[in-house]
């Protein structure tokens, strides 16, 4: 890592000393937060797609992200292919990363109940800000730490929908598949960073590779569904919204952002996915959902507020909270 990156990772901890670094490591948090709204979209626009076969779906629209790509090489003339041209560890970071995750998930999904699945899969923001330590210059804050399991307790509570979870022996695969899916998305976001010098425009490939090896695995156990209009308008939004520029956005986050910002964060994509179910009528509102968005958003500010203001905050809760129960004719 260059010693830019490196100054730009400890620039949370040293304002003062890399005032020019900010704006740029704020900006690509900022990417990153788009990337996770944009993947919250990702399950209210999978409900038009049902019919059509997992591979099916995962080929086509990674297909549509490679040709987003495409067109975004082909603005920068000649010199775009060369964005291409990158490590033999950044191709494999990236086509194992979108492939492994997705291919895993799909496994997970077939060998397993949706919620058991959701549960464990929905560890890879802790795992993003537990691993983010391990970079050049990285040190795991305890507001990151408490932000990313106010999170994860957000969407356990989503899930869980207040009911006992209970885990199954003839389910081992699949849940081993989720645990997997966790483990290749927060590596493949956390080793991002060692490749801080590739463009976000490599990832073009990466979609191309995946889109490859899902219609091969299409080809091999599905049977295509020639889909109707409406299916190929989901395909297409998929391809240029959740799966599209969610990954190019993330990939400049996870390489110029703020990893574990990034990791507590990331708890609001299901959050967000709810709700717009909600909205759409695919699902109803409760206390639960109520409950879960609270604890993602304090989370999220727990992530985002500086540690000082974070003091500042926790001594005046309890003052706000003796305040808020006292009777009204001694306030």
């Amino acid at each position: 890592m260059s010693d830019t990156t490196h100054g730009a990772a400890l620039s949370d901890a040293t304002p003062s000393t890399t005032p020019a670094a900010r704006p740029s490591r704020r900006a690509a948090t900022l990417a990153g937060v788009a990337a996770i709204g944009l993947w919250g979209s990702l399950a209210l626009l999978s409900t038009s797609v049902r019919r059509l076969p997992p591979l099916q779906v995962l080929s086509s629209t990674f297909a549509v992200a490679a040709l987003l790509g495409a067109a975004r090489l082909a603005r920068r003339g000649r010199g775009g292919l060369g964005a291409l041209r990158q490590p033999l560890g950044s191709w494999i970071l990236g086509v194992g990363g979108l492939f492994g995750y997705h291919a895993l998930y799909f496994y997970a999904l077939s060998a397993a109940p949706p919620v058991q699945v959701s549960l464990i899969s929905y560890l890879w923001p802790l795992l993003i800000v537990l691993l983010s330590a391990a970079l050049p210059g990285g040190r795991l804050r305890r507001r990151h730490l408490v932000g990313a399991l106010l999170g994860l307790a957000g969407v356990w509570t989503l899930v869980a929908d207040g009911g006992t979870v209970r885990l199954s022996a003839t389910h081992t695969p699949g849940y081993l598949a989720a645990l997997g899916c966790a483990l290749v998305w927060s590596t493949y976001s956390v080793l991002q960073r060692r490749f801080a010098e590739v463009p976000a425009d490599a990832i073009a490939g990466s979609c191309a590779a995946t889109a490859a090896l899902g219609l091969a695995g299409h080809l091999a156990f599905e049977r295509t569904i020639v889909p109707t209009a409406g299916e190929a308008l989901g395909l297409l939004a998929l391809g240029l919204g959740p799966v599209g520029v969610a990954f190019f956005a993330w990939d400049h986050a996870t390489k110029h952002g703020d990893v574990p910002q990034l990791g507590a964060l990331s708890y609001g994509a299901p959050i967000l996915s709810t709700l717009l179910l909600c909205v759409a009528g695919h699902a109803e509102a409760s206390f639960q959902l109520l409950a879960a968005c609270a604890l993602v958003a304090f989370g999220g500010l727990v992530s985002t507020v500086p540690a000082a203001n974070v003091g500042v905050g926790t001594r005046a809760w309890p003052t706000f909270v003796r305040w808020i129960t006292r009777p009204r004719s001694r306030r």
